[in-house]
């Protein structure tokens, strides 16, 4: 008899599985507030063996995104029980180099469900709960802002009962991409350390993804604002914003179907 799962529990059949089998499915609506921090604010928050971007590709550069995603394995069974498809994170993006390519990373993410969160463990994401909103775009009456030009919306995040970031993006007009740091194959750490708690890790790898499929849709580009507040618990406050580039919305849609392990 084998047992089955990803990654647990793991039954005969597999079943009670937390995750279904990849491929994995995404679709959802992006918010992004890209903004400028001190470089060193950035390399503070890069592990000794990821280097910064070089100067003349604004090493500062930060993307904060949240989402309100839509999710399912290939059977699409989750789309019919849709409290184990829909969830919404709020995560901070830079860019960084490793062995001289350029690549973006997530330093910092929050997300509101247990399968997103050990989703991203599997992925190398460092998730973490939170508590996450955003205003939905509509097309219909007026609870709420159309995509066109001066439609607002608003985003928080909490975690531990402690407000942690809010922003807003209030459209312009269309533009050609939803911003320049999210744009690169993912570099993310899986680190797990071992049973005898000795500072020696079980799993230690570097590992780099993209998603496949991609289904984009339209920008709509404008003006932000971006507020980081200070927690005993969370360290976001190291990437607080010098100088605002920009917000974006767009619909994306993607296919998560494995990585590749760099060390």
């Amino acid at each position: 008899m084998s047992f089955k799962g990803l990654p647990f529990p793991r039954t005969e059949s597999g079943r009670a599985s937390l995750l279904p089998p990849t491929p994995w499915h995404y679709s959802g609506d992006l918010l992004t507030v890209e903004y400028r921090t001190d470089p060193k604010n950035v390399r503070a928050v890069l592990p000794p063996d990821v280097d910064l971007t070089n100067d003349d590709e604004d090493p500062g550069a930060v993307a904060f995104i949240w989402a309100d995603w839509q999710s399912c394995g290939d059977d699409r069974a989750e789309l019919l029980d849709p409290v184990r498809s829909q969830y919404k994170e709020a995560y901070v993006v830079v860019r960084c180099r490793y062995e001289g390519q350029i690549y973006s990373r997530c330093v910092f993410i929050w997300v509101d469900k247990d399968f997103a969160l050990v989703r991203g463990y599997l992925q190398g994401y460092p998730k973490k709960m939170g508590s996450i909103h955003q205003t939905r775009p509509v097309t219909v009456g007026s609870a709420g802002p159309r995509l066109e030009k001066g439609g607002q919306f608003g985003m928080t995040l909490a975690a531990n009962d402690r407000r942690l970031a809010s922003a807003t993006v209030t459209i312009e007009g269309s533009a050609e991409s939803n911003g320049f740091v999210n744009g690169h194959a993912m570099l993310h750490h899986r680190w797990f350390p071992r049973i005898e708690l000795d500072g020696i890790d079980s799993l230690s790898e570097v590992v780099t993804m993209s998603g496949i499929n991609l289904d984009l849709g339209p920008v709509f580009a404008g003006s932000a604002t971006l507020d980081l507040f200070e927690s005993p618990t969370e360290e976001l406050t190291l990437l607080a914003p010098e100088e605002i580039l920009g917000g974006y919305f767009r619909s994306v849609g993607t296919t998560f179907a494995g990585g590749r392990t760099l060390r």
